[in-house]
């Protein structure tokens, strides 16, 4: 069995009703995970928002940085909203942090339970079904084909096309 953390990455409002600036929390968040690691946890997992009440809108970059300051403890998005993520640039996000993290990254693929990033990134609300389905179809088959042909109805087509860097195994574990 795996014990391990989850959070979001929520603003802390102090004891006269302040919330804590994004920087400091930040710093918190990545504290927290070097703690988590001393201790034996398995996993760190830190959720995406598009919002002024939460920190971490990127969480590959915040993992990025807890990555440099543990050793054992699996980094992961909780989650990553892929609905409104391009893809091959979620992949390579976090191919970069396995490899920064010696093969530590995880990708937690979901359809996010808030809607501010469809319209944040040009998406319509109405596809949000069809916009997962796409795009989980291209993730997986970036992460297990090299190279890659593929075509969907939200971007552009993929012709023989590699896709670098590769993560430490030349595969991501997702979810």
């Amino acid at each position: 069995m795996e014990l391990g953390i989850g959070m979001f990455g929520d603003l802390q409002i102090n004891s006269k009703g302040e919330v804590q600036p994004a920087q400091q929390r930040l710093q918190e968040i990545i504290e927290e995970v070097k703690l988590m690691d001393e201790v034996g946890l398995d996993f760190f997992g830190i959720g995406e928002h598009h919002r002024p009440d939460y920190a971490v809108a990127t969480p590959e970059i915040v993992l990025a940085a807890a990555a440099t300051v543990t050793k054992n403890i699996k980094l992961g998005s909780a989650v990553s909203v892929l609905s409104s993520s391009e893809p091959v640039r979620l992949y390579q996000n976090f191919a970069t942090l396995d490899l920064i993290s010696n093969g530590r990254a995880e990708l937690m693929a979901g359809r996010g339970s808030f809607t501010e990033s469809f319209p944040l990134y040009g998406y319509n609300l109405a596809d949000y079904d069809e916009l997962f389905e796409e795009k989980l179809d291209l993730l997986l088959k970036i992460n297990n084909e090299q190279p890659i042909t593929w075509k969907g109805k939200f971007r552009p087509e993929l012709k023989n096309q590699e896709i670098f860097p590769r993560a430490v195994n030349n595969h991501l574990n997702i979810w």
